[in-house]
């Protein structure tokens, strides 16, 4: 992919070395969300690294063709066809239908040469709103990003469409009824690194006249038909659990009380099992079995041009995987968060031995791309991929992730969450 916009961003992401984080800005955002002081005391003293210190430049092509690449997958998705493939090795809870769609999906890509690559597809990808407040906070540190600004905002209404997006799943399965209750969801959440984010969705639900509690699925109870919480009624469930298929005997009340229509559950087994099971990136990227499920040609060709070929790892092959390693990137077929992934080049043996037996893939490398921070005679080079939120198709919000190491990790210092600031193709090129 080589447009005008394209370069234009790769220079900026390796020359433009200013700060363009507002602290104070960020700040007042996040204080807003939560006792100020308390919230300020989670981000900048527990998690420092949440937040990176730069903006990360994309061009405008990059951004269309990674819109390009979501709506493709969406449309196979849709298709009944791929429903009865992937839900073979999906778990029990996966069969049961609902209307909801499911909330904050997150398309992961990386640059490649070629142009944006997906890399992977989470079902409760985390961050959103965080992504939102730190996107208010940038200041213009230079003339050059002076004059394309604004492509760094989302939405003004972003806020609000975040909120009418759990108000759509409700009304999906419940028309005109009241949505009154909701539970953000999670195992310990107090303990999670994502915590402060839940705090911040909390307050906002609040901001838009619905009552919201944050709790473990183990305060959950299913009696008489009704999910409760401290003997209130839920009527929806935020889910930010890990345990994608319900499966574990902690979200047994949950999974009961889904399973027989009694609350909304967004995202849920379903979801994750039409998107983000690692398995379903073998079938979007062979085009035999593309053919076979009725994939028009058009579609055929985004994705076999958006998605690094992918293929599940057999231990009859494991002679080939071994020697083609240092070109593959392995990860469990129900990972998220890039634990248990391995870059190929880094295996030893006895990892290797573990992968065979532990129901990975392996996708073709694709290596991040840089953004460059520091100065100039001690230049520092961090990691970057980048996140669609996107809910039934449509992309909400683009984000940045910097880090260095195998994936990305929240430790790096300068890394983080970061804005991105599209750059605009020029005109009459």
């Amino acid at each position: 992919m080589t447009s005008d916009c394209v370069r234009a961003a790769e220079i900026l992401n390796r020359d433009c070395q200013c700060v363009s984080v507002d602290r104070d800005t960020l700040r007042r955002a996040l204080a807003q969300g939560e006792d100020g002081t308390d919230m300020v005391r989670l981000v900048e003293e527990e998690r420092p690294h949440l937040f990176a210190e730069a903006t990360v430049f994309l061009g405008q092509a990059s951004v269309e063709r990674m819109a390009e690449v979501v709506a493709a997958v969406e449309r196979v998705a849709a298709l009944p066809a791929w429903a009865g493939r992937v839900l073979d090795w999906a778990p029990q809870a996966a069969r049961h239908a609902c209307g909801a769609a499911g909330v904050f999906m997150g398309y992961d890509f990386h640059l490649g040469k070629d142009g944006p690559q997906l890399i992977e597809i989470n079902t409760n990808a985390g961050g959103g709103l965080l992504n939102a407040a730190l996107a208010q906070a940038q200041v213009a540190c230079c003339e050059e990003v002076a004059a394309i600004l604004p492509g760094v905002h989302p939405s003004p209404t972003l806020e609000q469409d975040f909120v009418g997006m759990f108000r759509e799943e409700w009304r999906a399965e419940r028309g005109g009824a009241e949505l009154r209750r909701i539970a953000i969801v999670d195992e310990q959440p107090r303990e999670q690194f994502l915590y402060p984010e839940f705090l911040l969705f909390r307050k906002l639900f609040e901001r838009h006249g619905l009552t919201a509690v944050i709790c473990d699925p183990a305060e959950l109870r299913f009696e008489g038909g009704v999910l409760q919480h401290e003997s209130e009624r839920v009527d929806l469930v935020y889910n930010r659990l890990t345990d994608f298929g319900l499966e574990s005997p902690g979200n047994a009340m949950l999974r009961e009380a889904w399973l027989a229509g009694a609350v909304v559950l967004t995202p849920h087994p379903r979801a994750h099992a039409l998107f983000a099971d690692k398995r379903n990136l073998t079938l979007l990227t062979d085009e035999s079995v593309l053919g076979e499920l009725g994939v028009d040609a058009a579609t055929r060709g985004v994705l076999l041009g958006g998605i690094p070929r992918t293929r599940q790892v057999r231990p009859a092959q494991a002679d080939a995987l071994w020697t083609q390693r240092k070109q593959l990137f392995f990860k469990p077929a129900a990972g998220y968060g890039s634990k248990a992934a391995y870059r190929g080049d880094k295996l030893t043996r006895r990892v290797f031995e573990e992968i065979l037996a532990g129901g990975y893939v392996a996708q073709a490398l694709v290596p991040p791309s840089a953004r460059r921070l520091g100065t100039e005679e001690a230049p520092v080079d961090l990691k970057l991929d980048l996140r669609n939120y996107t809910y039934r198709g449509r992309v909400q919000l683009v984000t940045a992730r910097l880090y260095q190491g195998q994936t990305t990790n929240f430790r790096t210092p300068g890394g983080g969450f970061a804005p991105v600031l599209t750059v605009p193709r020029i005109e009459g090129v």
